[in-house]
């Protein structure tokens, strides 16, 4: 853990991402753009999150609710420096774990041992730290018998086993997910559950995506409202989501 209280500073935070309204431009066509701008131009700017300020603090265990597109994804990216503040700052005290497109960064040709030490370098472990873990990865995601084949040749159930046995191998300040692991079979499932519990419990501030509700309401101890990029709420949880299912319906 860190010497300091963990915390996530956002202040006036915007991220911004170019809409194009017809087919996608050339490479020329965007070369071009940087020297002039075109008349008659076919994008627009879009603020994906519009004027953030959000302190999170030590003991947080922070839910972010809203439909679809409203910036709940791209703010967690930006918190895990995924995306870069077009403006404002984020200022973030802790060792952050990020939970967001688990495997993400895995390469199809190697096998799973090597990417486990792929991957592993990705979310910041040294190779020495994945030499201690590399079995109990192996033995949770129960690929012992096929660790060492490439993963394009995995199913999709081993393939996310072994991406969440990795991802979740940390004892993380800051646990950022995007919606709870959802996939495999029953059994891996409840034990992946039960491992994400206690990384929940452990961490300093937990910061969740999700549009289950009552995951919200069990594991949150408050929540945010975004709406086109903007905090519109902020308080407790059964408060919070309760005037957003009454807006909502």
């Amino acid at each position: 853990m860190t010497s300091h209280p963990s915390s996530v500073v956002i202040d006036h935070l915007s991220i911004k991402f170019r809409v194009y309204h017809n087919s996608a431009p050339s490479l020329k066509e965007q070369f071009a753009s940087i020297f002039k701008k075109r008349k008659g131009s076919s994008y627009s700017d879009f603020l994906a999150v519009n004027d953030c300020s959000l302190t999170i603090n030590a003991g947080d265990r922070l839910g972010i609710i809203g439909s679809n597109g409203a910036g709940k994804s791209t703010l967690l990216k930006a918190i895990c420096r995924i995306y870069e503040p077009s403006s404002g700052t984020i200022t973030v005290n802790g060792r952050i774990a990020p939970l967001l497109e688990i495997g993400a960064g895995f390469h199809p040709e190697f096998t799973g041992r090597e990417n486990i030490y792929l991957n592993g370098a990705i979310l910041g472990f040294s190779k020495a730290h994945l030499r201690e873990i590399e079995s109990d990865v192996i033995a949770f995601a129960e690929l012992e018998e096929f660790i060492d084949m490439p993963v394009k040749y995995y199913s999709s159930g081993m393939y996310l086993r072994l991406a969440f046995s990795l991802a979740t191998a940390m004892h993380p300040d800051i646990l950022v997910l995007d919606e709870l692991f959802a996939g495999g079979d029953a059994a891996f499932v409840e034990k992946a559950t039960a491992r994400m519990y206690q990384l929940i419990d452990r961490a300093s501030i937990m910061i969740m995506v999700s549009h289950q509700e009552s995951l919200v309401r069990d594991l949150c101890n408050r929540v945010i409202w975004v709406d086109h990029g903007k905090v519109i709420a902020d308080g407790a949880p059964d408060e919070i989501m309760d005037r957003y299912l009454s807006r909502s319906r």
